[in-house]
């Protein structure tokens, strides 16, 4: 935390974007020692990816949002729910738009524009559309930190990486894990499914670069990161940690992911 402290809010968040990467790198090279992983065993791990998202969304996210508003004289609800609803708009616009193909999904089920991308691509661009909120997240938290604001703290926004970075080794298992049974290399699975994080540290700097020049904007960023997050949630990482059936499994990952997530902000924050 000490070396942190001395760091620019944009390296913060840079270092902080590379720790969630390096997760999720880390759950594609578990494919790789372990190719036939456990269905199940993924479906709750998804859904404990989905209670730590849902739980970063309000404690690291958008209780600030509404602290902050409220610091600032507005009415305390209306930035949040602005940058939420947003924030949602945002990422069904780039879902409506991307081509991609969710963990799991027939080949006939493609998302987005007219593709004749290989379902590989497709795959990785499906999780990589999980990641942007998440970059984004880490980034808007490490920049509030640098504006003495006292919701926003260093140990606040550090909680909240390593929450993203937790749910992050599930889905380097779920990209790498579909690619590994369809006849692909080792080292390709392994390949697509770190590149897959990759825009996790450019949105963390884009996030936080963007708060430290704009402090009356920060209650929308912070919300408008909640709303992308809850987006995935509701979009993606729900539904695949239930599409082969293990509803128990994956919704007791989801109170379990929830309980750890709101523990640590709280703990740290």
């Amino acid at each position: 935390m000490e070396f942190l402290e001395g760091l620019s809010p944009v390296m913060q968040a840079l270092l902080a974007g590379l720790f969630t990467w390096g997760v999720t790198a880390l759950g594609a090279l578990s494919t790789v020692i372990v190719p036939n992983f456990s269905q199940k065993l993924l479906d709750a791990m998804l859904g404990f990816a989905a209670g730590v998202m849902m739980a970063a969304s309000f404690w690291s996210l958008l209780a600030p949002a509404i602290e902050l508003s409220e610091s600032q004289g507005v009415t305390p609800w209306i930035p949040p729910l602005i940058g939420f609803l947003l924030g949602g708009a945002a990422l069904r616009g780039i879902d409506f738009v991307l081509p991609h193909l969710h963990v799991g999904a027939e080949a006939d089920e493609v998302e987005g524009a007219p593709t004749t991308w290989r379902r590989s691509i497709l795959l990785v661009m499906a999780i990589t559309l999980h990641n942007i909120p998440e970059g984004l997240a880490v980034g808007v938290a490490f920049g509030a930190t640098a504006l003495g604001i006292e919701s926003a703290t260093l140990a606040g926004a550090v909680a909240l990486a390593i929450g993203i970075g937790l749910q992050n080794f599930p889905e380097g298992i779920a990209v790498s894990m579909p690619l590994r049974r369809e006849g692909l290399s080792r080292f390709r699975s392994f390949w697509y499914g770190q590149i897959s994080a990759l825009v996790e540290p450019v949105a963390a700097v884009i996030g936080a670069a963007a708060v430290a020049v704009a402090r009356p904007l920060l209650p929308y960023a912070l919300s408008f990161a909640a709303g992308a997050m809850i987006f995935v949630v509701a979009e993606d990482v729900i539904p695949e940690s239930q599409r082969e059936g293990s509803t128990d499994l994956a919704t007791a990952g989801v109170i379990i992911g929830f309980a750890v997530m709101m523990t640590l902000d709280v703990a740290l924050g």
